[in-house]
């Protein structure tokens, strides 16, 4: 087995095994300090929940890359490539810092978006940044002084839709491991190893998190864990897909690499941007939580929760199996098939059980 590949293993593994021991930990703490989520009329738990779950996958992702960077994962990357893995790892604990801060003391949006905004111009500054868009029929272009602008909407958007899909029990950890797994195997298939590593700890640690958080679940990641997450995957993605279009045309063509990203995290983006559009042609606050998103939806359908939740896994792992297909990741289109035919079954299962909720 590569090396490379092995380093993404060990960090998989700690990562899950960190998490796995620690959330117990975390949880016991948060029902004795009174760190708990009460149930409302929007939120779809009927009794008190540990919010501060995230620390856990916080503590077991940091711990992996702490303990791959000693063993030498991260050896032999250039001066930029560790600045743009610190940039990465930093920034994904600062917003984590700033979740934290909202679970315990339930900040106000426009003090939460400042702070993702200097964070995430910072990460810009040391190099996590995109310097090229996509243009349907046109190609790659320069962002050239938009590059701020556009890299700090990616990484605050991403953010924020990954904290708006933790709506129900393991449906943010499950969509954001998905995410991850994928984003390893493209980064890898893109010669990305530093960005891989990052992957791989974060993918096991939302997965190893999922033994608690799902349905039903025992404690909540909170906004400090749907920070992380989703600042870890943003950045990932343009540290090891976007900034990467001069050896792109190795394995795949420059243009697809920049849009890869888009199509990975799919899910979370159109589900953010279906719910704030729809707020603001109501005249309403884009920050005015409701119960818009998809997963709501689906529920209010007469979907179960369970079925709700893999459907929406469903639908990640599909999206994510075209990316790995497009790519060019070894038997990519054939998991792309796979994950075809298992979203028709399991929507197909969705749709048996509304049929008979409907019916009862």
């Amino acid at each position: 087995m590569p090396q490379e590949q092995l380093y993404n293993i060990i960090a998989f593994l700690i990562s899950n095994t960190m998490v796995l021991w620690s959330t117990p930990v975390v949880k016991t703490v948060g029902l004795k300090s009174g760190c708990v989520d009460l149930p409302n009329e929007r939120k779809m738990h009927k009794r008190p929940m540990v919010r501060v779950g995230g620390i856990s996958i916080f503590i077991g992702t940091f711990f992996a890359l702490l303990s791959i960077w000693w063993l030498g994962g991260f050896a032999g990357l250039s001066t930029e490539k560790e600045w743009e893995i610190w940039g990465v790892v930093l920034g994904g604990f600062a917003f984590f810092m700033i979740g934290l801060a909202d679970d315990l003391y339930n900040l106000s949006p426009s003090s939460r978006l400042l702070m993702q905004t200097v964070v995430s111009s910072i990460a810009w500054g040391v190099g996590v940044r995109i310097d090229f868009l996509s243009i349907p029929f046109y190609g790659l272009v320069d962002t050239a002084w938009l590059s701020l602008p556009i890299t700090v909407i990616w990484l605050v958007g991403v953010t924020n839709a990954i904290n708006m899909i933790d709506g129900l029990d393991g449906l943010a950890a499950g969509v954001c491991g998905i995410s991850a797994v994928v984003l390893l195997m493209v980064t890898l298939v893109m010669h990305q190893p530093g960005a891989a590593l990052i992957a791989a700890a974060l993918a096991g640690g939302a997965l190893g998190f999922l033994r608690y958080n799902f349905n039903p679940a025992q404690i909540f990641m909170g906004d400090g864990g749907a920070y992380f997450m989703g600042f870890t995957l943003a950045g990932v993605a343009v540290i090891g897909l976007v900034k990467v279009t001069a050896v792109a045309t190795v394995a795949v063509s420059a243009v697809v690499a920049v849009l890869l990203p888009y199509l990975i995290l799919a899910v979370p983006i159109l589900d953010m941007s279906t719910v704030i559009i729809t707020r603001l042609s109501q005249g309403r606050s884009p920050f005015k939580a409701d119960k818009r998103h998809l997963h709501h939806r689906l529920i209010q359908a007469g979907i179960s929760h369970r079925l709700t939740v893999l459907f929406i896994y469903a639908l990640t792992l599909w999206v994510g199996s075209l990316a790995l297909g497009f790519s060019n990741v070894p038997s990519g289109w054939g998991f792309a098939i796979g994950a075809t035919l298992l979203l028709f079954y399991v929507g197909w299962q969705a749709w048996r059980n509304r049929r008979q909720v409907n019916n009862e």
